[in-house]
């Protein structure tokens, strides 16, 4: 049994998205990080950055239990756990990574900042609206390139790539995207959405 402690973000429905995917039974604990709940001592135990999501694992390595913090990392056990939705050679296995990082690095980080200072802001900073809304364009054309005559970001078949990348990219409209101007990102989000476990792995908690 699995233990989920996550909220309604892009990095938490990308374990509640892998999970439903390898057809785990797990419970969810909702973490109301509007109102801070992720600063608490019970999950800082779990999640040394007090950040969202995190899972116990009861079921770890040797049969004793493991805590496992960020969305990637969580990603990158579970499917080295179960040996689905990344490739087993290295060099499919490595192709997978970048694209595991790209988002971690860039598609993630800088859509939050364009998030931030689009919504939550509490005033006008056009420098920085100008500054993260022109880096979203850009990571959406790397990402449109990407999928370009591609059914995924590795090609058939679905990874934790497509995982990673899928929930942030359903917030376009906070980072001011137009998805005309991304036809093949677009197509590659339907494709996404028609997946029953995506479907429900977006809607928890």
């Amino acid at each position: 049994m699995i233990d989920l402690y996550t909220w309604g973000t892009p990095n938490g429905r990308k374990v509640s998205i892998m999970l439903e995917a390898l057809r785990l039974q797990y419970n969810v604990h909702p973490i109301d990080i509007l109102d801070g709940d992720q600063f608490t001592d019970d999950l800082l135990k779990i999640s040394p950055n007090n950040k969202i999501p995190a899972i116990v694992d009861h079921d770890g390595p040797d049969g004793e239990p493991i805590t496992v913090f960020e969305s990637g990392a969580i990603l990158l056990y579970l499917a080295e756990k179960y040996g689905e939705f990344i490739p087993d050679d290295l060099r499919g296995r490595t192709e997978c990574m970048e694209w595991v990082m790209w988002q971690m690095g860039g598609f993630g980080p800088f859509l939050g900042q364009a998030h931030h200072f689009n919504r939550f802001a509490p005033e006008k900073v056009p420098y920085a609206i100008k500054r993260y809304n022109d880096e979203a364009k850009r990571l959406w054309s790397v990402l449109d390139k990407r999928v370009d005559g591609r059914t995924f970001i590795l090609g058939d078949d679905l990874s934790i790539a497509d995982f990673a990348i899928y929930p942030w990219a359903m917030r376009y409209e906070w980072q001011q995207i137009d998805l005309e101007d991304y036809p093949a990102a677009k197509s590659w989000m339907e494709r996404m959405g028609h997946i029953e476990f995506v479907q429900f792995g977006m809607q928890v908690p």
